[in-house]
């Protein structure tokens, strides 16, 4: 069920590391994500799959963990994704990056869907720099890395809590770094027209 999906796929910040990611795996994600709907049908997003451990490496250090966190730094050493997929808008395709902003959202969702299906798991990340991931990456420059997904084998316990009117929605660890993500209630999101 979709539903039971949406619940197991949560934004992991630690990962098996012995767990390797392949290009075949990492393919499969993005073969459902160009399912997704794409605004005025026109799909300009193309994907870098980074799953040897050298590309990998050299794309976790130009990235940002957790900001509700500030006092960690995730992820913790030895607990690093295993492959990042780094979406990028082909301006060739179409220039305008702000008509597709929704567009890397549903493709990025339907790739951690897609990986939760097979008990793996990921994070969208948006903290990283543009400029210096297709540096890194040697992207031409029609190019335009718009938002980077890391997958792994999920290492770490994430707990969701509802919470009422009000109440701090911000994620939090406990002192056993269990991962709490308040959530806010079905009642409280929802009206009649």
């Amino acid at each position: 069920m979709i539903k039971d999906l949406a619940i197991k796929s949560r934004s992991y910040r630690g990962y098996d590391s012995s767990r390797r990611i392949s290009r075949e795996e990492l393919l499969e994600f993005v073969d459902a994500a160009r399912f997704a709907p794409s605004s005025v049908n026109g799909q300009p997003f193309q994907y870098v799959l980074a799953w040897k451990k050298e590309d990998v490496d050299r794309i976790q250090p130009l990235t940002g963990w957790a900001r509700a966190l500030p006092q960690r730094k995730l992820p913790d050493p030895g607990k690093e994704p295993t492959a990042f997929v780094v979406i990028c808008q082909n301006t060739e395709w179409d220039a305008d990056l702000k008509r597709y902003l929704k567009d890397v959202g549903i493709v990025a969702q339907t790739m951690l869907l897609a990986a939760a299906e097979t008990d793996l798991g990921g994070i969208m990340i948006g903290n990283f720099s543009p400029v210096r991931v297709a540096e890194a990456l040697s992207l031409p420059e029609n190019l335009v890395p718009m938002l980077i997904v890391a997958f792994g084998k999920p290492d770490e316990k994430i707990v969701l809590t509802e919470v009422g009117p009000g109440e701090n929605i911000r994620y939090y660890r406990d002192e056993n770094d269990v991962h709490y993500v308040p959530k806010r209630r079905l009642a409280d999101i929802v009206r009649d027209a």
